[in-house]
């Protein structure tokens, strides 16, 4: 049996015998095949330039000018100054004597046994004539006494007198030091320096020194420049010292004091 083209002119005239045909029917079953393929055309040419469409932009990214790659230069940090051994700490300023003789009498505290020495305690007639203390004294006399108040107010205490006194870190007990150690400032420094485009523009190279305050409380007041590099440098390395987070603050006689402290910084292109 012949397959049977039913969209064949002849088929069609057969069917739309003696019917209208200006309805509109017969016009597309006349077009069906025309339409049908100019679909297929249309959507063959869409999936074909959505699946080449990565490697159409990665054609033309690829074409496009690269970006200038950003000039890295690096921050030399030299290290500060050795403390000089043949410095020696001032001895700590001794109190006024009291008024009356002082036995030595601390109280007692656990030590190892290689520790102990062995020292006779003081008798009970000692302590009738002297107060207990740390060590013995030979009183004054002549000493102030604290004023008792009258009835109904305590005894006034003498005025303490705050130091404010700012030591230099080479001839500290304790200098100030940044918490976890100078490499950690080192890599504080490094990674918060930027290079100013004025000096790397006309090659400055060299170092920045500085001073500032290591307040009691480890803050850092009055940052000075001492020896000057210029071309934006100097600001560049203020700017940074004010980021910097807390020290811990130096200590003298067991008490945070104030001290000035210099370090350079060294910039250099690489």
């Amino acid at each position: 049996m012949s397959k049977i083209d039913l969209f064949s002119k002849e088929w069609l005239d057969v069917v739309f015998e003696k019917k209208n045909k200006a309805y509109g029917a017969y016009e597309l079953r006349q077009s069906n095949a025309w339409n049908t393929t100019k679909s297929l055309f249309i959507a063959s040419a869409i999936f074909i330039l959505l699946f080449l469409a990565p490697k159409i932009y990665a054609l033309l990214k690829g074409l496009a000018p690269e970006p200038p790659q950003e000039k890295m230069t690096e921050v030399v940090i030299s290290t500060p100054p050795p403390i000089n051994p043949e410095v020696k700490t001032p001895p700590p300023v001794e109190p006024p004597p009291p008024k009356q003789d002082q036995v030595k009498f601390p109280p007692p505290v656990v030590k190892p046994d290689n520790l102990v020495r062995d020292e006779e305690p003081p008798k009970a007639e000692d302590l009738k004539k002297a107060d207990p203390g740390q060590k013995t004294i030979e009183g004054d006399p002549s000493a102030d006494i604290v004023q008792i108040a009258p009835v109904g107010e305590g005894p006034k205490q003498a005025q303490v007198v705050e130091d404010n006194t700012v030591y230099n870190f080479v001839s500290m007990e304790n200098p100030p030091t940044f918490p976890g150690g100078i490499e950690k400032f080192y890599d504080f420094l490094g990674k918060n320096i930027k290079y100013p485009p004025m000096a790397a523009e006309n090659n400055v190279q060299g170092s920045v020194f500085l001073s500032f305050t290591v307040e009691k409380d480890g803050s850092l007041t009055d940052i000075k420049v001492e020896r000057k590099l210029g071309y934006g440098t100097d600001e560049e390395a203020v700017r940074v010292l004010k980021l910097s987070k807390r020290w811990n603050p130096g200590m003298q006689n067991g008490k945070p004091v104030r001290v000035k402290y210099n370090i350079p910084i060294k910039f250099s292109l690489q």
